[in-house]
């Protein structure tokens, strides 16, 4: 989360890595997925991190995934990345939070340049 201080994002990182703190933990090594959703094209963005993707995208829509997304009703799915580790993405999703705004639309509309909901072609 872009603002916090190095320390609580270490140990955040710690978290990710902790079996005992993450439930997804599988053979000692989650994967994740660093993901920006869209209210629609140039609207607001939304940068998050998880292990569960198309869950957390669930949990989104119905309400129950941020206070942020619920308020502004970004939901579209517009941009991902798959990390092999967990901390890996935690990172990938720190470091894009503090990266401008134009550099964000950059990197979405590099793979996305219509800015079509990608979930509809995830396979469930």
């Amino acid at each position: 989360m872009a603002g916090l201080d190095p320390a609580t994002q270490r140990s955040r990182v710690r978290a990710a890595n902790d079996s005992t703190l993450h439930p997804d933990y599988k053979s000692g090594m989650p994967s994740g997925f660093v993901y920006i959703l869209a209210s629609k094209r140039n609207g607001t963005l939304y940068t998050g991190v998880t292990s569960d993707l198309p869950g957390r995208l669930q949990k989104h829509r119905d309400g129950k995934g941020s206070a942020f997304v619920k308020k502004y009703g970004v939901t579209r799915l517009v941009w991902y990345e798959e990390h092999p580790l967990y901390a890996a993405a935690i990172q990938r999703e720190t470091s894009i939070k503090r990266w401008k705004r134009a550099w964000k639309i950059a990197l979405i509309e590099k793979i996305n340049p219509e800015w079509e909901d990608l979930l509809q072609y995830w396979n469930m």
